[in-house]
C-alpha cells in the first residue's frame, strides 16, 4: 500500500493506493497518528484504493472519532464500488461521510 499525502493549514488530503488490512492498516495509523492535531478537514482519496478489510475501518473509525472531538470533518472520496460494497454491508456508510 502507498500513502500520498498534503497538508494545506488545517486540511490533510490522503491518497491511498493499493490493499487496506490487516498488514497495512497500521502504516495508515502512523500516516494519521500525530498529524491530525490541528487539523480540522480529513480527506481521504481512495480512488486507487483495491480493497478495505474491517482492520482498515477500524483504522477510519478511529480517525473519525478524533475528527469529531477536534469539532472537525472527514471526507473519504473516490471508493470503488467493492469498497462501497463494505461500507454498506458494515453500516459505515451511515457513520462516515462518503463523496
Amino acid at each position: 500500500m502507498k500513502i500520498h499525502s498534503q497538508k494545506e493549514l488545517t486540511t490533510l488530503q490522503l491518497q491511498v493506493e493499493g490493499r487496506l488490512d490487516t498488514t497495512t492498516a497500521p502504516q495508515l495509523e502512523e500516516a494519521l497518528g500525530s498529524n491530525l492535531i490541528g487539523i480540522t478537514k480529513l480527506i481521504i482519496d481512495f480512488t486507487t484504493l483495491d480493497y478495505i478489510s474491517s482492520a482498515g475501518l477500524r483504522v477510519l473509525l478511529t480517525a473519525h472519532k478524533t475528527m469529531i472531538k477536534q469539532d472537525g470533518q472527514m471526507v473519504i472520496r473516490g471508493a470503488n464500488a467493492e469498497v462501497q460494497e463494505v461500507f454498506l454491508i458494515t453500516g459505515f456508510s451511515e457513520i462516515l461521510n462518503i463523496e
